[in-house]
C-alpha cells in the first residue's frame, strides 16, 4: 500500500510515517517511480509505534525494542531497558492517581461549598501559599 493509505488506515499523518522512516522505525519499499510501498503489516506496526509512543517511550527505546516485539528477539539489556520503561510508566500512573485523587477531594468540597456554604477546604487542610 502506498503511504496515503498507509496513513489513512492508520490515522497517522504521512508526515508522521516519513519521520517513523528517518528513526528507523518503519521501512517501506521503493516502486519503479520512488513511490514508498508499504506491506499490510505496516499498519500492526504503526498502531503499535502509536502505543508505545503514547506510553511515553521514545525513538530511541522504541527502535530498541521493535526486534524483540516484531522478530522474537530479546536480549538482557533489552529486558532490563523494558522492565525499567514499565517501571516508570508504573510510577507515572501513581503520580497520576494521586493527582486525580486530590482533584476529586478538591470537586467535592466544591460542590459542597456551592450547596451548602461550607468552606472549600478542610480543616487542617494547607491553604495557599504564604497563609
Amino acid at each position: 500500500m502506498r503511504i496515503g493509505e498507509l496513513a489513512a488506515r492508520t490515522g497517522v499523518s504521512v508526515r508522521a510515517l516519513r519521520y517513523y522512516e528517518q528513526q528507523n522505525l518503519l521501512t517501506a519499499e521503493r516502486g519503479s517511480s520512488s513511490h514508498r510501498r508499504y506491506p499490510p503489516s505496516a499498519v500492526d506496526r504503526v498502531q503499535l509505534i502509536q502505543q508505545l509512543y503514547q506510553a511515553g517511550l521514545t525513538s530511541r527505546t522504541i527502535v530498541d525494542l521493535l526486534p524483540c516485539v516484531v522478530d522474537d528477539r530479546a536480549t538482557p539489556a533489552l529486558l532490563d531497558q523494558l522492565t525499567a520503561e514499565r517501571d516508570r510508566i508504573g510510577r507515572h500512573i501513581a503520580d497520576l492517581t494521586r493527582t486525580r485523587d486530590r482533584l476529586d477531594t478538591v470537586i467535592a468540597n466544591a460542590t459542597r461549598n456551592m450547596l451548602t456554604g461550607a468552606a472549600c477546604r478542610d480543616a487542617g487542610a494547607p491553604g495557599p501559599a504564604g497563609s
